[in-house]
């Protein structure tokens, strides 16, 4: 380190502890990059790249940005998954002996981000973690910027997955010896997550068991009802070590651990997430005509992301779901009410968000004025929920707490639009510290003497143009241009001379300015002093603001949930135990909205007469769309809402799941028909008796036979083995003969109407099934050229010609079918295995041969002729 200076002696002590961030190394106005940090935030930020000083002879590269612009650029690093760290300067250069001390304040990473400006308003921003060790999984989460934090363990990893696919975290920890293949499988499933490699030891259970109690003050895990999960407790233990780390702070505002128990919540898998599009579309990912945007009227944005969070985890159980409905039909049935709580909501900022920067100190004035602000509705809306008698809004009411002392203690304090800044002045009120008054007199009466002193000087002076100003380097002078420097008197001291005027101070001058400055000063650091210890009285009350913010989040969401209810002609569903669906004049909650005529259909699903509806129909006719919808209306009661619908039972589903559309995954070579395969094989793994089921098209990415064979042994095993209820929509009308072989099985279709060459869509499910699938007509609505149009129909007559006798062989072999030996022979447990129902040629011929009448050359003989039999 020899002939480098002091300032990048500690620049390079700085980066070799933060190797893997990018050091922004605040000098005065400028955070500075150098070395490599500089060449990477040129290229990444578009900034210039010079150089400062030489190191080992050569050029040091130099790359800064303005300290009042860093979010801006924090932001693009971060997005693109560098890491950050904030070295400040703690200690006045003015009051530095040396270089100014420095330290790294904090370090920022995807999942670690506090900054409003960084922060997208109505979504949490997740740092999480994952560990797999034999079969099982832990994962953890927190939201640093509300203190969200929670903890689960899985009995394999892909629910763990599932889990992780929900809340989509910025971020996630994994342990550097993660398989590969897991690897793979995050990358593909988190598109936007930064996989963050930490070490081992980071998820040991031991050390996560010490840093959990250390941090929430308890002897044992018990209270948290967490103690049993030792893969759980690491990655929460890892989650919390790498906050502390990089924020530098205790982490006061994350004040509990919160077990996620997967059986009250239904489980709703990636595929499912995506194909029934709840928070985004299949489009662009975005949140456009998504279930998410129908629903959210919310008021603030702590409600948006617990409506995000709610639709996510639908409830399984009765009794919570219910206690939300009757919230909801209480706000719906009074409207006054709704709007009056909704306007009084209209006044409350993000809570979540401005308690976590008050706990971790980095709020400023404004951020106490908005608490002030959002504080002094709570009483308002305590008032009006006071004659409420649903038992939700009752307990709603209990947690909310005013804090009217510390709303009145900002309010005499701090002035109603303050200043970005809290160390240049200008915060708190006048009347609030009699030393600040003084201080801020003694300034006010300084400049009013140094303006005084300009009038006095040009009439002493005869000069006219004469001007006192003021900069930070040379402090307080008196101006003069040249054509009048022959008028300045003796007593002036020559302290800068310009191109065209000279600058000057004189004694009284200089000592007035000491004063001026010196109240100045210590008027704005006995101003920051007042502020911090207001902050910290906020600070102190952490758990009741986040309590408040809480209750006001799910208030938000049930008078959103009433809003759009009201709106949109949305029914109270009958929720209970039992395993029926029966939806009357059901509609989709987002095709309506984006659709002028929509046509109501019913549905029934019970698990004694009608389990499993086979749907057929042509394409276009809406055949996705009713399915899609009867899964919304099931998602949305378990959410708590009110549906679309003109009556709903729905009898509580522990999961939903989905086979929908036609999608290859090129990055990792799976073709349609492999992504369709393994969908249907998660679906048949997991889902239980008291799932739905929904599934459109199974099969199509292979040869007819082989893939009516697989859609028929699916709809056998989901009624034999699971008993699951199921809508399934085919193309494969064979498949209608399931009604007369298994008894939970019913046939509907979407009904058309021919007029000549023409259909229409009728969009109207009815009992039975249909043989024709209507695609030459649907390829002429779709514009297809009149010639192929009319070509297509001709091969399509004659190969119905040819085929109908083959096709009626088909159905009677179906129909002959005895499903008992399927399922009751325990040889035969093969999924897709199918049994004959008439024996081959190869096996009639087998049952005339006797071996022990056979000669060596006849059995070789009759060998070659059966192998040529089957081929």
């Amino acid at each position: 380190m020899a002939g480098i200076t002091p300032m990048m002696r500690q620049w390079h002590r700085f980066k070799r502890e933060y190797s893997d961030a990018v050091l922004f190394f605040r000098a005065g106005d400028f955070y500075e990059m150098f070395h490599e940090d500089a060449v990477l935030a040129a290229r990444e930020l578009g900034i210039t790249l010079t150089s400062r000083g030489r190191e080992k002879g050569k050029p040091v590269p130099l790359a800064g940005v303005p300290y009042h612009a860093m979010e801006t650029y924090l932001a693009k690093l971060v997005k693109r998954g560098y890491k950050v760290a904030i070295c400040e300067q703690v200690e006045d250069p003015k009051q530095a002996k040396g270089v100014v001390k420095r330290d790294v304040v904090r370090v920022v990473t995807p999942g670690t981000l506090m900054e409003e400006s960084l922060l997208e308003e109505k979504s949490n921003n997740y740092l999480a973690a994952l560990l797999v060790n034999k079969g099982r999984a832990g994962i953890a989460y927190a939201d640093l910027s509300t203190g969200e934090f929670a903890c689960g363990e899985f009995q394999d990893e892909e629910e763990a997955l599932n889990q992780l696919v929900a809340i989509s975290p910025a971020e996630c920890l994994i342990p550097e010896s993660t398989s590969e293949e897991l690897v793979e499988r995050m990358r593909k499933l988190l598109r936007e997550t930064f996989l963050n490699h930490v070490s081992e030891t980071a998820f040991s259970p031991s050390m996560g068991r010490e840093r959990l109690a250390e941090h929430f003050g308890v002897s044992s895990l018990e209270g948290f009802g967490v103690a049993e999960l030792e893969l759980g407790i690491a990655c929460a233990g890892a989650v919390l070590g790498y906050l502390r780390e990089t924020q530098k702070n205790a982490l006061p505002h994350i004040t509990k651990l919160r077990r996620l128990a997967t059986r009250e919540r239904m489980l709703l898998d990636a595929a499912t997430l995506r194909h029934l599009e709840i928070v985004r579309n299949l489009r662009d990912g975005s949140t456009r005509a998504t279930l998410l945007e129908v629903l959210d009227a919310t008021a603030t944005a702590m409600g948006a992301r617990l409506l995000k969070r709610w639709l996510l985890h639908p409830l399984v159980s009765v009794a919570e779901i219910r206690k939300r409905l009757d919230a909801v039909e209480e706000l719906y049935s009074d409207y006054l009410l709704r709007e009056e709580l909704r306007e009084a909501l209209g006044k409350v900022y993000d809570l979540e968000r401005l308690n976590s920067r008050i706990a971790s100190g980095s709020a400023n004035a404004r951020d106490l004025v908005a608490l002030k602000n959002s504080l002094k509705a709570v009483p308002e809306i305590r008032d009006l929920l006071s004659t409420c008698k649903s038992e939700l809004l009752e307990e709603i009411l209990r947690e909310m707490h005013p804090l009217e002392d510390l709303s009145e203690r900002i309010e005499l304090a701090i002035v109603d639009e303050p200043p970005a800044s809290v160390r240049e002045g200008g915060i708190i009120k006048p009347g609030h510290s009699e030393d600040l008054d003084k201080l801020r007199e003694a300034a006010t009466q300084g400049k009013r003497w140094i303006a005084e002193l300009e009038r006095r000087e040009r009439k002493r002076t005869g000069i006219a143009s004469l001007k006192v100003g003021y900069n930070s380097v040379f402090g307080y002078y008196i101006q003069v241009t040249k054509p009048n420097l022959h008028l300045v008197p003796s007593d002036y001291i020559r302290k800068q001379t310009l191109t065209n005027a000279e600058r000057f101070v004189t004694p009284e001058l200089k000592e007035k300015e000491a004063l001026i400055l010196g109240a100045q000063e210590r008027s704005a650091k006995l101003e920051y002093e007042l502020f911090t210890h207001i902050r910290d009285e906020a600070a102190s009350r952490v758990k009741e603001i986040q309590t408040t913010a809480s209750a006001l989040a799910r208030l938000d969401v049930l008078l959103s949930f009433a809003r759009v209810a009201s709106e949109r002609d949305y029914v109270k569903p009958i929720v209970d135990e039992s395993r029926v669906i029966d939806i009357r004049e059901g509609r989709h909650p987002v095709v309506e909205v984006y659709q002028r005529e929509f046509v109501p259909n019913d549905t029934h699903l019970d698990s004694a007469r009608e389990g499993i509806l086979i749907i057929t129909g042509p394409n276009m006719a809406g055949k996705s769309t009713y399915l899609r919808q009867v899964a919304l209306i099931v998602l949305l009661a378990q959410v708590g809402s009110f549906v679309p619908a003109r009556e709903a039972r729905i009898g509580v589903v522990d999961g939903i799941f989905t086979r929908v559309g036609a999608s290859d995954d090129l990055a990792t070579g799976r073709s349609t028909f492999m992504v369709e395969m393994q969908e249907a094989a998660n679906i048949l793994n997991n889902a239980t008796r008291r799932s739905l089921v929904i599934l459109d098209e199974i099969g199509r990415g292979t040869s007819t036979f082989d893939g009516l064979s697989i859609a028929w042994a699916v709809v056998e095993y989901l009624h034999e083995r699971i008993g699951a209820k199921a809508l399934f929509a085919t193309h494969y009308h064979h498949l209608t003969e399931l009604e007369q072989l298994l008894p939970r099985v019913k046939n509907y279709h979407i009904a058309v109407r021919e007029q000549g060459n023409d259909i229409i869509f009728l969009r109207r499910i009815m009992p039975g099934s249909i043989d024709k699938s209507y695609g030459i007509h649907v390829a002429r609505l779709a514009g297809l050229p009149k010639e192929v149009i009319d070509n297509a129909s001709q091969v399509l007559r004659r190969l119905e010609e040819e085929e109908v006798a083959d096709d009626k062989i088909v159905a009677k072999r179906l129909r002959k079918r005895r499903l008992a030996k399927v399922f009751s022979d325990p040889a035969q447990r093969t999924l897709f295995e199918v049994s004959a129902a008439e024996p081959s040629p190869v096996e009639e011929e087998l049952r005339k041969l006797n071996p022990n009448e056979m000669t060596p050359l006849q059995a070789l003989k009759t060998l070659f002729k059966l192998k040529e039999m089957l081929r």
